[in-house]
């Protein structure tokens, strides 16, 4: 049986997920600014146990609470650290609601199958109107992760949440195309210094505006052994197919006759046909600036499972901090 998609602007569908969420009875697909994600009471400790199941997710790799403002994370973080809470709360008024995560030190109202047993918890307040209907009529938080099986690309359209979780969860809120398309980024804050877990859909440097000494470690870091955040343990965002790999230029001109069927950027397309032609086999094509190719990259990635190609070669993003988080993700899909 696969899941019932509801209209997320429809109150009834929307009081129906609430029940849902706070009864632990089943799974729910909510959307947000960045992906989709898969819902349950985070002080469940059965309900947040399902969503582990249903997505086959390991249980070394911790969630994302969603909470809707700054008052309610504050009773889901230990409040020993000043210098941690100030930093979080710094980040939360210039980025909350919205596409960042943040990391401290777990109370003890989080239970410890949602932080994969480590002593940090990561929160965020996402930005979008489905959301808002639903916590209006919630009083626990959300845990929610990407709502595909572990390891697949993170849906960014209900469609795709079927596709890839249909079979396993009961309902799915339908808020349309995401805005960012790619997850949050994640900032712990209590280090020395903060550090970016994982890059996402704030960019570095408004990051940086606000916690100077924020520490951005390389694309595709493995976590070390305390860092609550997704997608740093395990291979991430890959499509179901048999080989992908990311090409730089001379690559691309050498598979461009071939059969494989590529993902490039819509100016690389450009120069590839006007120096070797058209080509026979399938290429797809995403937006020349970060934020558009990152919007545009999971939606790709499902379009072309569906396909089947025997190999898809992506073309390797610019190396410059603007494209840190499409390069983190690209390299965590092809490892």
């Amino acid at each position: 049986m696969s899941a019932i998609v509801l209209d997320g602007t429809d109150p009834d569908a929307v009081a129906r997920a609430a029940r849902a969420i706070v009864d632990g009875a089943a799974l729910v697909a909510i959307p947000t600014e960045t992906v989709y994600g898969l819902a349950a009471n985070a002080l469940d400790e059965r309900a947040v146990a399902q969503v582990f199941a249903a997505k086959g997710r390991p249980q070394d790799n911790p969630l994302i609470v969603h909470v809707p403002d700054w008052a309610h994370a504050l009773p889901l973080w230990a409040k020993d650290d000043a210098v941690a809470i100030e930093r979080a709360r710094a980040l939360a008024h210039a980025f909350w609601p919205g596409p960042l995560t943040i990391v401290c030190w777990k109370s003890l109202a989080v239970p410890d199958v949602v932080c994969a047993g480590l002593p940090k918890v990561a929160v965020r307040a996402p930005r979008h109107p489905v959301l808002d209907l639903l916590f209006a009529r919630l009083d626990v938080p959300i845990a929610a992760p990407s709502a595909n099986a572990s390891g697949r690309p993170s849906p960014t359209c209900a469609a795709d949440v079927v596709a890839t979780l249909g079979e396993h969860i009961e309902l799915v809120l339908d808020g349309g195309p995401c805005a960012h398309g790619i997850e949050s980024s994640v900032v712990d804050v209590t280090g020395e210094h903060p550090v970016l877990l994982r890059p996402g859909a704030v960019e570095v440097a408004a990051l940086r505006a606000v916690v100077p000494d924020l520490v951005v470690r390389a694309p595709g870091t493995a976590a070390h052994g305390d860092e609550a955040s997704p997608g740093l343990r395990h291979r991430h965002y890959a499509p179901a197919l048999a080989r992908v790999r990311l090409a730089g230029a001379a690559e691309l001109g050498a598979a461009w006759p071939g059969a494989a069927t590529l993902l490039v950027r819509e100016g690389t397309a450009r120069a590839l046909r006007a120096r070797h032609g058209t080509r026979a086999a399938p290429l797809h094509t995403l937006d020349d600036e970060p934020a558009g190719f990152a919007r545009g990259l999971y939606g790709a990635l499902y379009r072309i499972e569906r396909e089947r190609p025997a190999e898809l070669v992506i073309e390797e993003p610019p190396t410059d901090e603007a494209w840190l988080a499409v390069c983190d993700r690209l390299l965590r899909a092809t490892s």
